[in-house]
């Protein structure tokens, strides 16, 4: 089989970043559902992950927050499909966003914990994915909430739960007068996600004479073109065997949040997951789909930006006739491990691999 022919142009996360970070004088003198509101007043410009994927907070009040996200084909992954870890792309928002309105002025949080569980194949032509987070509790050092989300037709498709840890507050003086707001360039391409696509998705006669194992390495050895998602951001398999694969993912800019110097928790969620299911498509046989059921995020130590490879490796713990669970681990390129994950899946026999319609 002939190799794909690679293409020639800057990749994506290679490109300058576009974006804009919280600056640090909102942080100290306004109270996190204030720093928010500031936001979905026009008073601050969007972080680098909007401008990539779409990401957008829409609603904000006490205790609650409302993320939306479009199923752009980038999205899409060999099968045709959004995957439950890149799912973590739009949770992380309004998780985070929840606890963070419980918060007064200068108070930092982090994610400590991330859990996800799958209701519904997202496909393309999905139209827009809605985050809806309500806060479950908030204490002097831990927030819990919860996201619910569904598709364009309101249908469920996914659940998600965080714990975070409130920091203790920065004591700082808060400035007395706020930042004026420059203005939004005009910038020279259409943004990442709103770009032709690139990248292929699989035929089901792929998956039908090939097993997982062998479409993996197929596409490791560039005999089987990458999915969109892999131009969109850069992640892509780097080996994979019978029960483990290693996966990278350059912690570019691109995959910031608001929090300048940070890898936005939803990147490393995706990648984390992403191995997982890598690792558990390597047992697959051919003529056999899976669908990921659920994944549990650990979150260790921050990442930083700095454009050099995430690693995730990962296996497979336990198969069964039906389930097949699996873990990954992140580590950054000094070799840090970053975030620890678990999950797990279905084996459906004789049903397609490849979606192309949403059910």
């Amino acid at each position: 089989m002939a190799s794909i022919p690679e293409v020639a142009e800057t990749p994506i996360w290679e490109e300058p970043v576009r974006g804009f970070f919280i600056d640090p004088a909102r942080f100290l003198k306004l109270s996190g559902l204030e720093v928010m509101r500031d936001y979905l007043e026009g008073a601050r410009r969007p972080p680098p992950i909007h401008y990539l994927t779409g990401l957008i907070p829409t609603f904000v009040g006490p205790g609650a927050a409302t993320f939306t996200m479009p199923v752009s084909d980038w999205l899409l992954s060999p099968q045709g499909v959004v995957s439950g870890a890149t799912l973590g792309l739009l949770v992380d928002g309004p998780l985070g966003t929840t606890v963070q309105t419980t918060l007064p002025p200068a108070t930092p949080y982090t994610t400590a914990e991330l859990s996800m569980y799958y209701l519904r194949t997202v496909t393309r032509g999905a139209g827009q994915l809605t985050g809806r987070g309500r806060l479950l509790s908030a204490g002097r050092t831990v927030g819990l909430s919860e996201v619910e989300v569904t598709d364009q037709a309101g249908r469920p498709v996914a659940i998600a739960t965080t714990r975070c840890v409130v920091l203790p507050k920065i004591d700082v003086e808060a400035p007395a007068e706020l930042p004026a707001l420059d203005d939004e360039p005009e910038w020279p391409t259409p943004h990442p996600y709103q770009r032709p696509v690139q990248g292929e998705v699989l035929p089901q006669e792929v998956w039908d004479r090939m097993s997982g194992l062998e479409v993996m390495r197929a596409i490791i050895a560039g005999e089987l073109p990458a999915p969109p998602i892999h131009h969109l951001c850069g992640i892509a398999p780097v080996s994979a065997e019978e029960g483990a694969t290693t996966w990278r993912l350059p912690a570019s800019e691109w995959l910031c949040a608001p929090i300048q110097g940070r890898v936005f928790g939803g990147a490393t969620t995706y990648l984390a997951g992403t191995a997982i299911d890598g690792a558990i498509q390597t047992v697959v046989p051919a003529g056999t789909a899976f669908a990921p059921v659920d994944l549990k995020v650990y979150f260790l130590r921050p990442v930083a930006p700095d454009g050099r490879d995430l690693i995730a490796t990962s296996r497979v713990t336990q198969r069964g006739r039906t389930v097949v669970i699996g873990t990954s681990e992140v580590r950054d390129a000094d070799g840090k491990l970053v975030v620890m994950a678990t999950g797990s899946a279905m084996l459906m026999p004789g049903r397609p691999a490849t979606v192309t319609s949403r059910s």
